[in-house]
């Protein structure tokens, strides 16, 4: 199991910040390594609602279905799995002033089968897309 945590400050009052976050398709905006996301069911983002997402992680293209399981007023938990990892990635907001929301992005990657002997030599690549995450969500939310 690999986990990484990053805290960000990102503009925008809280709310408006997770109602942009909990539509997983827009990780094509925030997300570098993330080629493209579509939402997979239709209506309101809620509690169950589903993405297939496709990343390229260490020159590899690979998709990743994506269900929000939590969905509240200052937490997001979404659950991503393939045959080879499941992801659980825990967005927890608190206010930082009225324009501004600090963001604790925690990504949780799981390995499966031949994948779990890999896990430790696939850290280095996994602290580099969170970095990248928090240096890019921050400026897409500015916009």
């Amino acid at each position: 199991m690999i986990q990484v945590a990053r805290t960000m400050l990102v503009p925008g009052p809280l709310r408006d910040t997770v109602v942009y976050l909990a539509d997983f398709a827009n990780t094509k905006e925030w997300d570098p390594a993330t080629v493209s996301c579509v939402r997979l069911d239709q209506g309101p983002v809620r509690p169950g609602s589903r993405w297939r997402n496709v990343s390229r992680f260490r020159e590899h293209t690979n998709e990743v279905l994506y269900r929000l399981d939590v969905l509240e007023g200052d937490r997001l938990v979404f659950t991503g799995e393939n045959s080879t990892v499941l992801i659980r990635d825990d967005l927890r907001f608190t206010p930082a002033s009225d324009e501004s929301t600090r963001l604790i992005y925690t990504a949780t990657f799981r390995f499966k089968g031949l994948a779990r002997l890999a896990a430790p030599f696939l850290r280095k690549d996994v602290e580099r897309l969170a970095d990248d995450v928090a240096a890019a969500l921050p400026r897409v939310m500015a916009r």
